[in-house]
């Protein structure tokens, strides 16, 4: 599976990591063991617990990674976008035809979230992991609130609107469309959902006519 987030595996950890976050996302944690991983990599058990003191301290790590990850992701969507406009709305809705694009492009249906697999199965990990995991969607939060109000300090709302709701809105939409399109395997769910939050956006802050 090819990661919208790149991922290295130019080393042994690296490579575990990667195997074990695609095991995770495929099939849940219960059901991914230490000896299918190492099997697939390569290497022993003393190998892993080299690397890893034990199960928790590797979802940690894929955790740490895909945060990193998705900030440079972003980062480089928004730099993109950058390029084309420098006014605030018009830079945002680029962005959004971007990352429409980009799951537009998935060879198939979206892999998964690893924050709605920690949340789901919020027993089977460790309180740093579900940390991490709330670090990740304030983020975002974090992010998206602060694009629109500057959007709004050029376009004043045509109607009342929480920015920070609406911020929290592009998360939930983005994760609510990948457990829709997993579950009626129609990959174009994921798109189309960004298409219409781009919609959304542009008739809260758009002049009219």
């Amino acid at each position: 599976m090819a990661f919208i987030k790149p991922r290295s595996t130019a080393t042994t950890r690296d490579r575990l990591l990667t195997v074990a976050e695609v095991a995770i996302l495929d099939k849940g944690l219960a059901a991914t063991s230490i000896e299918e991983l190492i099997a697939e990599v390569g290497i022993t058990k003393g190998g892993f617990f080299y690397h890893f003191k034990d199960k928790s301290a590797l979802v940690e790590a894929i955790l740490e990674r895909h945060l990193i990850a998705e900030e440079v992701w972003l980062d480089d969507l928004f730099a993109c976008a950058a390029k084309e406009t420098t006014e605030p709305l018009a830079q945002f809705l680029v962005f959004l035809r971007l990352l429409q694009d980009q799951m537009a492009a998935l060879p198939d249906v979206h892999p998964g979230c690893l924050i709605a697999a920690t949340c789901f199965q919020e027993r089977l990990f460790t309180q740093t992991v579900h940390d991490l995991a709330q670090q990740n969607l304030l983020n975002w939060r974090t992010r998206f609130h602060a694009r629109l109000t500057a959007i709004a300090n050029i376009h004043p709302p045509r109607h009342s609107v929480d920015l920070e709701a609406m911020a929290d809105m592009l998360v939930v939409l983005v994760d609510g469309a990948i457990i829709l399109s997993k579950t009626v395997r129609e990959k174009e769910v994921l798109p189309r959902q960004i298409a219409l939050y781009a919609r959304f956006v542009a008739a809260v802050f758009r002049d009219e006519g």
